[in-house]
């Protein structure tokens, strides 16, 4: 059985941008295109179609709430916001990854060494 790399990064990647979501939002109310603008920006590439799906699972946990905004160039814009659960989300979240980023260095970095050390036998 092949376990495929694409599949692997795809999980990733949606733990880590609900992540950084979570975390732009927790500075104040954000816009949408604010928040793809910082993803973009960052090199965390994602679209409008996967954003919109996420807040909306993300605001049906609890976790977002949102107000619509009036705007002089157009529509009413909605800005997102933690609610008190999302923001003790948010502080498992990046207690979780602090742990797990350090984990997963403290492995590469030993494995770093080893790979360089010259073999005895």
């Amino acid at each position: 059985m092949s376990i495929s790399t694409d599949n692997i990064q795809v999980q990733l990647r949606k733990g880590v941008i609900e992540l950084c979501i979570l975390d732009i939002i927790s500075r104040g109310e954000v816009y949408t295109s604010d928040m793809l603008t910082e993803l973009t920006e960052a090199r965390m590439m994602v679209v409008e179609g996967t954003l919109y799906p996420l807040l909306s699972r993300l605001k049906n946990a609890g976790y977002l709430d949102y107000k619509w905004v009036e705007s002089s160039s157009g529509p009413p814009r909605k800005y997102y916001m933690l609610t008190e659960t999302g923001r003790q989300f948010l502080d498992g979240m990046e207690t979780t990854w602090q742990e797990m980023a350090s984990s997963v260095s403290s492995i590469m970095a030993k494995t770093r060494i080893l790979r360089n050390s010259p073999k005895s036998n």
